[in-house]
């Protein structure tokens, strides 16, 4: 991991399809937005959902002597992602690999990428306590990694398996920095009332349990969802979503 990084957070879930891509995403362009230098690191490889989130499909990676360079969201150079999203020829291409090939492969992602004074590097993990995790843990030990936020869904089914990557990051050693609870409610887009459509506080009674700090809940919003590549506090800045994303980045920035 380059030397260029200073703080490292993972981004897990036990769970696909609770949101864990959209979270690092708001999370690195919110941290942008406080004037912070960020770079997303998608190693996600069988569902790399980043560059799309981002509006960044079809872009290519270019190499410099150092390595891989990532691909900037714009000429400032906030926002670097690196993806195994921008080496497939199409979004709807699988990556068919075994466990060897996949490890190989993040390990290089890990080692071999050209980060510029990078404050922040966002690591999206797959979903599970799979090759991957285990791959990124043994790879980023010597690096300062702040420790890891869990994404999880009211449904109980998705805190069963959040408790699954809990357990994973104490007999790994990775720090937890907290729980979000991702589509807690809907928020209406007329009257803006906010309605559970599941359950709720399931993330903060989880994060009680366990005694690990709760960042907060995120609403699911139609009125920004559609804004993914821009910062909801920019764009939404009233909006539920907003607050809870600025309240959350806050957080991260000044954990204690």
């Amino acid at each position: 991991m380059s030397s260029n990084v200073k703080h490292i957070i993972l981004v897990m879930s036990g769970k696909g399809g609770v949101g864990k891509s959209t979270v690092s995403t708001q999370l690195a362009l919110g941290l942008v937005a406080k004037g912070y230098r960020c770079g997303i690191l998608d190693v996600d490889l069988c569902g790399p959902s980043v560059p799309f989130l981002l509006k960044l499909e079809n872009q290519e990676v270019h190499q410099c002597e150092a390595g891989w360079v990532p691909v900037y969201t714009d000429e400032s150079k906030s926002l670097g992602v690196l993806s195994i999203g921008f080496l497939t020829k199409s979004r709807n291409d699988s990556v068919v690999w075994r466990g060897p090939k996949k490890t190989a492969f993040i390990k290089q992602l890990l080692s071999d990428v050209f980060w510029e004074d990078v404050d922040y590097l966002i690591i999206d993990t797959p979903p599970g306590t799979s090759d991957e995790h285990i791959t990124v843990m043994e790879n980023i030990k010597e690096a300062p990694c702040d420790g890891a936020i869990l994404v999880t869904t009211p449904q109980q089914i998705a805190l069963d398996d959040v408790r699954k990557e809990l357990s994973f990051c104490r007999k790994t050693g990775i720090p937890i920095l907290g729980i979000i609870e991702n589509m807690s409610g809907y928020v209406c887009p007329n009257c803006s009332e906010c309605t559970n459509l599941f359950s709720s506080n399931g993330g903060k009674s989880l994060a009680e349990h366990f005694q690990v700090p709760f960042l907060g809940t995120v609403p699911i919003d139609p009125r920004v969802s559609s804004e993914t590549s821009k910062y909801v506090g920019l764009t939404n800045p009233e909006s539920p979503m907003a607050i809870s994303f600025n309240s959350i980045v806050d957080r991260v920035i000044n954990p204690n």
